[in-house]
């Protein structure tokens, strides 16, 4: 099993920035694929943004396209989420997430999620 983290959220302007980071123990970090969700109030978790396990290659949920930008560092075992011109919308609690074996949107039974972190974007 792994272990995640995150940290980074907070209370921003529109138009503002913030950067999320999840830090991961436990398990071999490079085993993993990654991603962020998100939930806002009301709403399904859904996926932000994604990275393969080497970092070689990325995915995008439509909404945050050109605005987010996901990245890892394996010998530090954290992933990253850059977040820039924020928008009230993107309220939500950010989770960070691991899988094992699969790619997203699809997630295995080797799937760990870490507890969240607040966003709040103010208009």
């Amino acid at each position: 099993q792994v272990h995640l983290e995150e940290s980074g959220g907070g209370l921003v302007q529109a138009g503002g920035s913030l950067r999320l980071s999840c830090a991961a123990s436990g398990r071999v970090f490079s085993n993993y694929a990654m991603g962020w969700f998100r939930q806002a109030p009301g709403k399904e978790r859904e996926i932000v943004a994604a990275i393969t396990r080497t970092g070689s290659s990325t995915y995008y949920s439509a909404f945050v396209k050109g605005r987010f930008t996901i990245s890892r560092d394996n010998g530090k075992n954290t992933v990253y989420l850059q977040m820039n011109n924020l928008k009230p919308e993107d309220t939500a609690v950010y989770y960070c997430n691991a899988e094992m074996y699969l790619w997203y949107p699809t997630r295995g039974p080797y799937n760990y999620w870490g507890q969240g972190t607040q966003v709040t974007v103010s208009s």
